[in-house]
């Protein structure tokens, strides 16, 4: 096949890559005869200036057809952007990761620094470890956490470290200070964070550890992963403060309450044990 280019979210061109594709395919545990045939279709469709978008969008359709569980792991990047607008059910999100690795956790606190009060998104401890964690949310894939928030992130550091806090009923100094965000970084405020020691966290980054190795390694599917609920049902619940798959399994005599037809629920279960076992 000839050079393709496509439009990423960020309005760069790249070529087409077929191993890319077929990576994040099997990242999301499609077999090899899946992968190959979501590929095939997508070579029979793809034309110069065809969009990311538009491409994950076929992947989706195929997989929804001929694998509904490989579908539905591989919208978890936008599934996790659709928690949005607002920030809020993705700093629950970040607390249930640290709580799936063995952490307690709060959020939204308001912790005392040395000069001012900071607002936290997350906070989570375990033994001797006290994270303080800032979530950065956004919404459009293509937009990155740059170099002024990384900046930003360190100098709250700053002024919190050297603080004793009570958690855990126990009197703890902070560990670590780590910027989660559910897109990318840019190189330069991945090259400010290794040289200050700033642990980073997004869907690509690090190597190993990232957020999507985090979501996949213990099933914390976001619950807007969910193709029998209406946007309006996703919005209810997390409004309610359901985040995960696994919050609808264990609310579900609540779901009448939030405004989900009855008639629907054993529908939206059996998805979520496809989805999360």
């Amino acid at each position: 096949m000839s050079q393709i280019l496509i439009i990423k979210s960020t309005g760069e061109k790249e070529s087409f890559e077929s191993a890319k594709l077929l990576s994040s395919l099997t990242k999301a545990g499609a077999n090899r005869e899946q992968a190959e045939r979501v590929l095939l279709h997508i070579q029979r469709e793809l034309v110069d200036g065809m969009t990311t978008n538009e491409i994950y969008r076929h992947a989706f359709d195929v997989l929804r057809h001929s694998a509904h569980p490989v579908a539905l792991r591989y919208s978890m990047k936008r599934a996790i952007s659709d928690l949005g607008p607002a920030g809020f059910p993705f700093e629950k999100f970040v607390a249930e990761i640290f709580r799936a690795e063995g952490y307690e956790a709060l959020t939204d606190q308001i912790v005392q620094g040395h000069c001012v009060e900071h607002e936290v998104d997350v906070v989570a401890w375990k033994g001797d470890e006290l994270v303080l964690v800032e979530a950065k949310f956004h919404n459009e894939s293509g937009l990155k956490s740059d170099l002024k928030v990384a900046l930003y992130v360190r100098a709250r550091f700053d002024d919190l470290r050297d603080g004793v806090y009570e958690y855990g009923d126990k009197s703890r100094k902070v560990t670590s200070f780590q910027l989660f965000t559910n897109t990318k970084f840019t190189d330069h405020a991945i090259r400010y964070a290794e040289c200050q020691g700033l642990a980073l966290v997004g869907w690509n980054y690090p190597r190993k550890g990232n957020l999507e190795d985090l979501v996949n390694e213990a099933g914390l599917h976001p619950l807007t992963s969910l193709t029998t609920l209406s946007q309006m049902e996703k919005k209810s619940l997390l409004d309610a403060g359901l985040v995960l798959c696994k919050h609808v399994r264990e609310h579900q005599f609540d779901l009448p309450n939030y405004g989900i037809d009855r008639a629907k629920v054993k529908q939206i279960l059996e998805e979520v044990d496809t989805l999360c076992g």
